[in-house]
């Protein structure tokens, strides 16, 4: 049985030929419900846009930026329903969809805004980093702060998304993050059924430890307001067939030249709010020490007692400040003794 009203796919590409055709076959698959796929592609010159449209899908060229990208497809969307996806994913059920906006329509909440993401499952070249994996992936399920990006698909009502204005194109990168983050302010997440596959290429090419640091820099510069660091996205996320290993010297030199030129005030207040970002984020400690036991997502003893007993403890600047401590501790002292990194 269908569902009511249209769903328009939009997927950001910057020469993705290898990767989209399986994601084009997989939307083509879909049953049960009136789908159009828009491809916004930001001039690539590997044939992207020529295989997209040979593929029977609606290509815009637009800017290189997927924040821009993605509200110039949802301003070419003719659907009442949005969903957002990498070029990289895979839609394993051809009922994935349908039974997505099937939850997504059933949420109670009136005029509230309700979004929904997917959990993940990473699509590996080989085997190996089995934990690191599983860690990310219960991430993903978690619906916590923090926890969603592009990667796991955003799926919402154009109205709520025109109520939200679109992705914050202010910046190139981060533009999941900042809507993530006003959608937890105004309205609430839904973790919507079945599993959305996403490829772990750049986690493979540029290093599994090597990436991750650099994601947590990255997230402790935006918490801190440091987005003269976000600016230098080109280096920061490269186009995934330009990956390779990653060298997080560099990146560290040019966080603390920014550093540098401003007042210790500005400085020791960056540092702060990375504490407090730390803090925030000391759930996952629980959920490693779950998963390292068996636990298979986020429903293990020890993340229910730190949500419980921990987390309440640790809502003070003490805690804040001695996260601070820490944080500092793990980008001035502790990353440039690692080996590789």
């Amino acid at each position: 049985m269908s569902v009511a009203g249209r769903l328009s796919v939009i997927v950001p590409t910057l020469n993705e030929r290898g990767t989209l055709p399986d994601l084009l076959d997989d939307l083509r698959a879909q049953q049960d419900l009136d789908l159009e796929c828009i491809v916004a592609d930001a001039s690539s010159d590997d044939g992207t846009a020529e295989l997209a449209r040979a593929r029977g899908a609606t290509v815009i060229d637009c800017g290189r930026g997927r924040g821009w990208q993605m509200n110039a497809g949802a301003r070419t969307a003719s659907g009442e329903w949005l969903l957002f996806l990498h070029a990289d994913s895979r839609l394993d059920d051809p009922h994935l969809l349908r039974d997505a906006l099937t939850a997504l329509q059933s949420e109670p909440g009136g005029e509230a805004i309700v979004a929904g993401h997917f959990r993940l499952r990473f699509a590996r070249s080989g085997p190996g980093h089995e934990r690191f994996f599983r860690f990310l992936e219960a991430k993903s399920a978690s619906n916590r702060r923090h926890t969603i990006n592009g990667d796991q698909g955003l799926l919402i009502a154009r109205r709520h998304f025109e109520r939200l204005g679109g992705y914050d194109e202010s910046l190139p990168i981060f533009e999941d993050q900042r809507i993530a983050a006003r959608i937890f302010a105004c309205g609430r997440w839904v973790l919507l059924p079945g599993t959305l596959t996403t490829s772990a290429r750049r986690f493979e090419a540029e290093g599994h430890a090597a990436r991750y640091a650099l994601m947590a820099i990255m997230m402790g510069a935006h918490a801190a307001g440091l987005d003269e660091f976000l600016r230098a996205a080109p280096r920061l996320y490269v186009p995934q067939g330009e990956a390779r290993a990653l060298q997080l010297a560099v990146f560290r030199r040019a966080l603390r030249e920014l550093l540098a030129q401003r007042s210790l005030r500005e400085t020791l207040d960056a540092v702060w709010q990375c504490g407090r970002l730390a803090r925030d984020n000391a759930w996952q400690l629980a959920l490693l020490l779950d998963l390292r036991h068996g636990a298979r997502g986020c429903d293990g003893p020890a993340l229910h007692l730190f949500d419980r007993r921990i987390a309440p403890l640790l809502d003070n600047p003490l805690a804040d400040g001695l996260a601070a401590v820490l944080a500092a501790f793990w980008f001035f002292a502790w990353l440039p003794l690692q080996r590789g990194l």
